[in-house]
C-alpha cells in the first residue's frame, strides 16, 4: 500500500498492510531527529520515520508582523522550563475588552493575507501521502482566544456566556471558516483530511458541561465537519484531555477522526474507546507523551506500540502517533523505538 492508501484504509475501518503513522514533535525533538538523520530537511526525517501524512498550507503574504506577534496581535516570548523552551503569550490584547464596540474596533486579520495558490503544487509534491489541510489552531475557539484574553477570563466567559467572548469566538470562527473554504477549494480534490482543533477537555473531564458544549461549540464544529465533507475530505478534530462524554456527539456530528487520544486522561483508555466507538471513529495518537515516551525504557515503548496495534489498530481505525508533541525530555532512542517497532509489525 502507498502511504495514502494505508491512511485512508485505516480511516475507513479497513485493515491496512501496516499501521499508519504520524509525527508530532517539539523543536528540540525535531532538532535531535535532524541530527540523527544527518539532514536539515524535516521531509527526510518524516521519510526516515515512515510517517504517512503530509500537511499543506497557504503562504503568508500579508503586512509585516511585529517581531514575536501573530496575525491576531498576540505577542509571544520564550519561556524556559526544565527540559526546553516554549513561546508563551505575554500581551493579551483582548483582556480588557468589555463591549461589543471594542471587539468591532479591533484590527482583525484578513484571509486575503494568505496565498492559497501554492497549495496545489504542495499536494502534487506529496501525492503518494495522505494530504492534510489545517491544524490544531484552525478554529481553536478556546485556546486561541485565551492566548489573547487569558485562560481564567476565557473560562469565566464561557461559564457566563459573556457577549464579548461570544463576539470574539464569532470573529475567529468566521476567519477560519473562510480560510478553510479557500484552502480546500485550492486543493482541487487532492486533500484527504481536513484538520480542525479546539481543546474541550482537561486531564479529569470536560472543561464545561456537555450541555454548555452543545450550545456554544457543537454548532461551530458541525459547520467545519460539513465543510470538509463538502470537499470530499475526512474531518479530523484535535482536542486535548478527557472528552469521553462527547464521543457520541462527535459521531452524531459526522466526525471521522479524533486526534489525539491521551491515554492518561480520565476515560480515554484507547482499548475502551476502540471497543465503544471504534466502528464509527478513527483514533489518532494513543502513545503516551506523559509517561512512556519520556520516562519509559525502549522496551516499554515497544510494548505500548504493540499493545495499541493489537487492541486499537485491528480492522483499521488507528493512526498511531504520539499523544501530543513529543516533549524535549524524551530520549531519542524512545522516539525511534516508536516508529521502528510500528513499521515492523504487519497487519
Amino acid at each position: 500500500m502507498s502511504p495514502k492508501e494505508r491512511v485512508l484504509a485505516a480511516v475507513n475501518h479497513v485493515q491496512p498492510d501496516r499501521i499508519p503513522l504520524d509525527y508530532l514533535g517539539t523543536p528540540e525533538i525535531n532538532a535531535a531527529l535532524l541530527d540523527h538523520f544527518r539532514t536539515k530537511d524535516m521531509e527526510v526525517v518524516l521519510q526516515g520515520l515512515g510517517v504517512d501524512l503530509r500537511t499543506v498550507a497557504p503562504a503568508y503574504v500579508g503586512p509585516p508582523l511585529k517581531p514575536g506577534h501573530d496575525i491576531w496581535g498576540v505577542e509571544r516570548r520564550p519561556v524556559r522550563n526544565q527540559a526546553g523552551t516554549y513561546d508563551e503569550p505575554c500581551n493579551f490584547p483582548f483582556k480588557n475588552m468589555q463591549s461589543l464596540e471594542e471587539v468591532e474596533r479591533y484590527p482583525w486579520p484578513s484571509v486575503d493575507w494568505f496565498d492559497f495558490s501554492v497549495i496545489p503544487e504542495q499536494c502534487k509534491l506529496h501525492k503518494e501521502y495522505a494530504i492534510v489541510f489545517g491544524s490544531m489552531g484552525v478554529m481553536d475557539l478556546i485556546n486561541g482566544i485565551a492566548f489573547g484574553r487569558g485562560v481564567e477570563q476565557t473560562i469565566l466567559d464561557i461559564a457566563d456566556e459573556n457577549p464579548v467572548y461570544l463576539a470574539l469566538a464569532e470573529k475567529r470562527f468566521s476567519f477560519f471558516l473562510e480560510y478553510s473554504r479557500r484552502g480546500l477549494e485550492a486543493g482541487r480534490g487532492m486533500i484527504d483530511i481536513f484538520f480542525v482543533g479546539d481543546d474541550y477537555g482537561t486531564q479529569r473531564g470536560l472543561l464545561m458541561s456537555p450541555s454548555k458544549w452543545r450550545k456554544l461549540f457543537a454548532p461551530y464544529l458541525k459547520q467545519m465537519i460539513d465543510l470538509g465533507h463538502a470537499y470530499g475530505c475526512k474531518v479530523m478534530l484535535h482536542s486535548c484531555g478527557s472528552t469521553r462524554a462527547l464521543m457520541d456527539d462527535f459521531i452524531a456530528l459526522g466526525l471521522d477522526i479524533y486526534e489525539t487520544v491521551q491515554p492518561e486522561a480520565e476515560g480515554m483508555n484507547p482499548k475502551e474507546l476502540k471497543e465503544l466507538y471504534g466502528n464509527k471513529l478513527c483514533f489518532h495518537g494513543t502513545i503516551s507523551t506523559q509517561r512512556t515516551l519520556p520516562f519509559g525504557t525502549v522496551e516499554d515503548v515497544k510494548s505500548e506500540v504493540r499493545q495499541r496495534i493489537e487492541t486499537v489498530g485491528k480492522d483499521g481505525g488507528l493512526i498511531l502517533a504520539p499523544a501530543h508533541n513529543i516533549q524535549p525530555d524524551t530520549k531519542l532512542e524512545n522516539v525511534l523505538a516508536l516508529y521502528n517497532t510500528a513499521r515492523e509489525i504487519p497487519l
